[in-house]
């Protein structure tokens, strides 16, 4: 196994860390990104690979919700709405994600 094996490695296991913990703290509007960025930031192990670990989750749930809302509304137009207003919070859930992800990786 090589470096760049391990690195992507623990980019994915950094993001699905950082997904969880967002997904279980969500009722914590700051708080709960900013513990899954410095737990994530920790599993990723460098800033480079935490940076990239934090755009994974926010783009995977962004578009989960997009296309859900897309699909399960009964009419395609507010759904689109719907979803296109789900990836609007999930990428201003990037910030805080961002930041302690930062923290996270300078503490490892």
């Amino acid at each position: 196994m090589n470096m760049s094996e391990t690195n992507n490695n623990s980019v994915i296991k950094a993001s699905l860390w950082m997904l969880l913990i967002s997904v279980l703290l969500f009722w914590l509007p700051v708080i709960g990104p900013l513990l899954a960025g410095i737990v994530g930031g920790q599993k990723a192990g460098n800033v480079g690979s935490a940076i990239i670990a934090v755009f994974l989750p926010a783009i995977v749930l962004g578009v989960c919700v997009f296309l859900l809302t897309t699909v399960l509304s009964g009419f395609p137009i507010m759904g689109l709405a719907a979803g296109v207003s789900g990836f609007i919070l999930s990428a201003i859930n990037v910030g805080p994600l961002l930041l302690g992800a930062l923290i996270g990786a300078v503490l490892a």
